[in-house]
C-alpha cells in the first residue's frame, strides 16, 4: 500500500487504536481523533507522525473547527478510516424500555460519520487517490437479539456508504464499507453473550490495513461467521427458533 496521509476516528482505544499504530508503522503521517487522546498519548512519543486532533463526532457544531484544525497539519487526505462507534443493548424485558438509545447510538453510529464525512469530504479531493473507509458490522448481515439500536446504526452506515460511493465516483473517490465481525474491545469486554470467533483488535486492523490495499466496496471477516451469518439470512425461521430468548413463563 502507498505511504500518505491518513484521517482515523475512534482512534484512542480499540480498532482505531491498532489502526492507528498499524498505519505508522507502515510510514503514514497519521492524523488520529477521538474526544480524548487515551493510549494515543503514550504512542505520540514514538512517533512525530502522528498528531492528534479532538473530535466528538456527535456534537456537529465541531465540523468546521476540526477540518480547519485538519487543515492546519496537511493540505489533503489520501485516506479516511470512519471508524468511531458505541454500542448498547435494548432490554425488553425492562418495564420500561430505554427506547432513548436508538437516538443516542445513531447521533455516534451514523450521524456522527456523517457529522466526519461532512469534515474530511474537502481535503479528500485534494489527493490524487482517495479512499474514503467507514467501519459498519458484520451484525448487519443477520439480526441479533438486543441489538435494535446498533444494527439498525450500522445498517444505516452500510446503505449510506453505497449510495456515497456512486456520488463520489465522479470525484474519483474510491469508498469502502468495512463489516468486521466480533473485536476484543473495550466495548465488547462488557459484552454477556458467547462471541463466536472473536479477533484481537490488532488482529482486525491487520486485516483491515492488507484489505484496504485493493480498495473493495465491501470487506467482511472473518469469513467463518460471514457463512453463518448467510445461513441466518437464508433461513430465519431456524435463526429465530436458535438466537430468540425464550419466555420467561415467571411473568
Amino acid at each position: 500500500m502507498d505511504k500518505g496521509v491518513v484521517w482515523i476516528t475512534g482512534a484512542s482505544s480499540g480498532i482505531g487504536l491498532s489502526l492507528t499504530k498499524q498505519y505508522l508503522e507502515a510510514g503514514w503521517q497519521v492524523l488520529a481523533s477521538a474526544r480524548t487522546q487515551g493510549e494515543l498519548v503514550t504512542l505520540s512519543e514514538s512517533y512525530e507522525s502522528l498528531t492528534f486532533v479532538a473530535f466528538d463526532i456527535s456534537d456537529d457544531s465541531q465540523v468546521q473547527a476540526v477540518r480547519e484544525t485538519l487543515m492546519l497539519h496537511t493540505a489533503h487526505l489520501d485516506c479516511a478510516i470512519l471508524n468511531a462507534g458505541t454500542c448498547e443493548y435494548l432490554n425488553m424485558t425492562d418495564t420500561d424500555p430505554d427506547w432513548k438509545m436508538m437516538d443516542r447510538i445513531m447521533s455516534v453510529n451514523f450521524f456522527g460519520l456523517v457529522n466526519s464525512v461532512d469534515v474530511c469530504l474537502p481535503l479528500l479531493k485534494k489527493s490524487s487517490r482517495p479512499h474514503l473507509v467507514g467501519v459498519s458490522s458484520q451484525a448487519v448481515q443477520a439480526a441479533f437479539p438486543q441489538a435494535e439500536a446498533y444494527g439498525a446504526s450500522k445498517a444505516a452506515v452500510r446503505y449510506f456508504l453505497s449510495s456515497l460511493r456512486m456520488d463520489l465516483k465522479q470525484f474519483n473517490i474510491d469508498v469502502t464499507c468495512l463489516l468486521p465481525g466480533f473485536v476484543d474491545t473495550p466495548l465488547t469486554q462488557k459484552n454477556t453473550f458467547s462471541m463466536p470467533f472473536l479477533m484481537s483488535s490488532d488482529d482486525a486492523a491487520k486485516r483491515m490495513f492488507n484489505a484496504l490495499a485493493s480498495r473493495p466496496f465491501e470487506f467482511a471477516f472473518p469469513k467463518r461467521l460471514s457463512v453463518m451469518l448467510w445461513a441466518g439470512r437464508h433461513f430465519p425461521k431456524l435463526w429465530l427458533s436458535i438466537l430468540a430468548p425464550k419466555k420467561n413463563h415467571n411473568d
